[in-house]
């Protein structure tokens, strides 16, 4: 797959749970595609071309990860660092207080993708060695709060939840 084709991809994606409404318990939806679309666009150019023999795929964005920079299991120094990702991040159209979105500011740090992007710089030393052959992804973009903590796609209501995922299939 080419990165024009994930960006379009993450585009229709993006469009189409945005769409989508969220009541109780969710009290705030992140969608990082649009707020932080600049480095998740950038992450997708700068990684996601060619085949790949092997893609990470979690759940949907941490609160401290990709729902500050747009970056999958996006551990602010490690997607800096590591990753040579930068850059203005904007803002959710309604901020949560408990989760405010400080982009590369953020001093909060991800521990999952510490942890996977850790070993994957011990294990193949620069990005360009693990993204040959490999690729991280969300399978979910949207990030859901109760109040501060943080929701994953399966805690919301079968309503809710049918029509996301098959947007996200």
């Amino acid at each position: 797959m080419t990165a024009n084709a994930l960006i379009t991809a993450a585009r229709v994606l993006s469009d189409r749970v945005d769409a989508m409404r969220f009541g109780a318990p969710v009290t705030h939806v992140y969608n990082p595609l649009n707020y932080a679309r600049d480095i998740h666009e950038a992450y997708l150019r700068r990684f996601g071309e060619g085949r790949k023999r092997v893609v990470f795929v979690g759940m949907n964005p941490g609160p401290f990860g990709m729902a500050q920079i747009g970056v999958p299991f996006g551990e602010i120094a490690s997607a800096r660092d590591w990753l040579g990702l930068a850059g203005p991040v904007g803002q959710p159209p309604v901020i949560n207080p408990k989760r405010p979105v400080e982009g590369f500011g953020c001093s909060r740090s991800e521990v999952s993708g510490q942890r996977l992007w850790g070993l994957f710089r011990t294990r193949f030393g620069t990005p360009e060695a693990f993204f040959a052959e490999h690729f991280v992804a969300n399978y979910c973009p949207l990030a859901f709060f109760e109040g501060g903590r943080n929701l994953t796609p399966d805690k919301l209501p079968a309503a809710e939840q049918t029509p996301l995922l098959a947007a996200c299939d």
